[in-house]
């Protein structure tokens, strides 16, 4: 199945109009502490499985790491699941938008 996807501008207007967003960032904790978007919550790629119980299978997530391939690959684990989620094309590489330094 195709994953659907948005990409870092999409995403940012949304979060600057004020939109309620279900962000996951599944980079690595050394990764994440170099700035995450703000919201975001974090759940390393690795541990998806044993956090299903998190998701929702009514609410949409957007899931971003670095580049855009490990996020993608999680969509597939999770759309597989029933869940609804939407691919960060580009990843952190591209986003320009507001991060937060942990």
């Amino acid at each position: 199945m195709t994953i659907e996807f948005i990409t870092t501008e999409e995403l940012e207007k949304k979060l600057e109009a004020g939109e309620k967003l279900e962000l996951v960032d599944v980079r690595e904790d050394e990764e994440v502490a170099q700035g995450i978007i703000p919201g975001a919550k974090h759940i390393r790629m690795g541990t998806i499985p044993e956090n299903l119980d998190y998701f929702d299978k009514e609410k949409e997530y957007i899931f971003i790491c670095r580049s855009g391939a490990r996020s993608e690959n999680v969509c597939h684990y999770l759309q597989d699941q029933g869940f609804k989620v939407r691919n960060m094309v580009g990843g952190m590489l591209n986003w320009a938008g507001e991060v937060i330094v942990k």
